[in-house]
């Protein structure tokens, strides 16, 4: 993120700046590989093409800084209004380095669980960042969000609301704006149906005595 990007989505109208701090380069993705997936040539990235005629592209492609740290989140805040979130957050220690740095929310992500296959899922992440700045900062989740019951939990163990990745993708292959909608509406009717049938009228009704964790039970 640069000043001049920060700039450009104020003028257009955006409402907040998400930076990602878990993607400084990309993971070894062995199933690509192992299926030999390249992007089809009909395949184009029209933000990159719009960079090409806007002659942004070389800022756009040297958007990870491997020296970055937490004075940048500073800095940031300093040439731009709007609020900074910080997704890629899995601990309680970035968590609370995020908010020190002035961070106005927290997105707690593994990046879809596809940049290295051994970090911990989200929903296992979240009560630890709860804990640490929940007080402090609005938390957010996305990863595995696949039901209604999925936003269920996220939201009883804490979470201020859920982004939700691949069910909008395959709505909107299946029916383009209209699949969209389709599949957030399902969502919401299984959310609805989850609340109702635990006793929950209004989200505030949610709390973490709610969701039954594994580790609940004895192991034999």
């Amino acid at each position: 993120m640069t000043k001049e990007f920060a700039k450009l989505a104020e003028e257009n109208g955006f409402e907040a700046l998400v930076l990602t701090i878990d993607y400084t380069m990309p993971g070894l993705r062995r199933y690509i590989l192992r299926n030999e997936f390249v992007l089809p040539p009909y395949a184009k990235y029209v933000l990159l093409e719009r960079y090409h005629e806007s002659n942004m592209l070389p800022t756009f492609v040297n958007l990870s800084d491997l020296d970055a740290d937490w004075s940048y989140v500073r800095w940031l805040i300093t040439v731009t209004k709007l609020p900074i979130v910080i997704k890629g957050v899995l601990t309680a220690e970035d968590a609370i380095a995020a908010a020190d740095a002035g961070a106005s929310a927290i997105l707690v992500s593994n990046h879809g669980g596809r940049q290295l296959d051994s970090t911990p899922s989200t929903i296992e992440a979240l009560p630890e960042v709860i804990k640490a700045v929940g007080h402090r900062v609005e938390v957010y989740m996305d990863g595995g969000i696949r039901d209604g019951t999925d936003v269920y939990k996220a939201l009883a163990l804490g979470a201020r609301m859920v982004f939700i990745g691949r069910p909008v993708i395959w709505g909107l292959v299946h029916d383009g704006s209209e699949g969209v909608k389709n599949i957030l509406k399902i969502l919401q009717e299984e959310l609805d149906n989850a609340m109702c049938l635990t006793g929950c009228s209004v989200i505030s009704d949610l709390d973490q005595d709610r969701v039954v964790h594994e580790s609940n039970y004895a192991k034999l």
